[in-house]
C-alpha cells in the first residue's frame, strides 16, 4: 500500500522555522522525483520545490527561494523542506508528492497545515 505521511506543520510566528517531513512506503523511493506543493484558502494548489530522484538537483518556486531548502534521505525514504523566515503568506496546507519520471505515475501526501501568525 502506497503512502505519504507528513508531518512538522504547526503553528509559527512570523520569522520563525519551520522543518515539515514526507515518509514514503509502498514503492521505490528512489526511483521517483519529490515534491513539496502547497494550497492556500482560495487559491491553486502551487509547486513549493522539487529534488530529483538522485538529489543532485533542487528547483524552487520564486517566492521561497533563499528561506526555503528541500532535501532527501533514502536511506529514510524521507523528504524534507526546510522552512526559515516564514512570512504570513506560507499559511498553507503544504502537501508531499512523489512522481516517476518514466511513466508519470505520481502519489499524493494528506497534507500538513502551516499557519504563519503573530
Amino acid at each position: 500500500q502506497v503512502q505519504l505521511v507528513e508531518s512538522g506543520g504547526g503553528l509559527v510566528q512570523p520569522g520563525g522555522s519551520l522543518r515539515l517531513s514526507c515518509t514514503a512506503s509502498g514503492f521505490t523511493f528512489s526511483s521517483y522525483a519529490m515534491s513539496w506543493y502547497r494550497q492556500a484558502p482560495g487559491k491553486e494548489r502551487e509547486l513549493v520545490a522539487t529534488i530529483t530522484s538522485t538529489g543532485r538537483s533542487t528547483n524552487y518556486a520564486d517566492s521561497v527561494k533563499g528561506r526555503f531548502t528541500i532535501s532527501g534521505d533514502n536511506a529514510k525514504n524521507t523528504v524534507y523542506l526546510q522552512m526559515n523566515s516564514l512570512k504570513p503568506e506560507d499559511t498553507a496546507v503544504y502537501y508531499c508528492r512523489a512522481e516517476r519520471s518514466s511513466d508519470y505515475i505520481s502519489y499524493w501526501g494528506q497534507g500538513t497545515q502551516v499557519t504563519v501568525s503573530s
